[in-house]
């Protein structure tokens, strides 16, 4: 089964997207197989980590920010603003796919696992994931 899932990102951030992925997984009625999400995006990336300490959140948010800064006089892709190179970057050294085992009808993931969709853009966007159970 493939479903193409459309996410509304207000601006720079993790969003979890546990919950509709899950639904994919539950729709798909695969008991043991393979959920493979990607994002279509270049400004955009995808992670497992930490869902109940918001503080972890934060803190990657925080450390992406630091090493990938905003304004280096080294990017030359600026075309769409001081954001639009770093988003590339982040995005580049994060992860644009992920492959999550399906056991017994659900996400394979841990107990303080999430599935992040993490938005690198100020401005936000309609992003757009595809996810496959097999």
């Amino acid at each position: 089964m493939l479903r193409k899932l459309s996410i509304a990102t207000p601006g720079q951030g993790l969003f979890d997207v546990t919950g509709q992925i899950n639904q994919v997984v539950t729709d798909a009625g695969v008991s043991d197989g393979l959920c493979t999400v990607f994002v279509q995006h270049t400004s955009a990336s995808l992670v497992i980590q930490e869902n109940a300490d918001p503080s972890a959140k934060r803190d990657l948010e925080a450390w992406l920010n630091r090493l990938v800064p905003e304004g280096d006089a080294l990017y030359t892709h600026t075309a769409e603003g001081e954001d639009d190179m770093p988003a590339h970057v982040k995005s580049a050294l994060t992860s644009t796919s992920l492959g999550i085992p399906v056991a017994s009808s659900r996400l394979g993931l841990g107990t303080w696992q999430g599935i992040y969709l993490w938005e690198h853009r100020k401005r936000g966007s309609q992003r757009h994931l595809l996810v496959h159970v097999s």
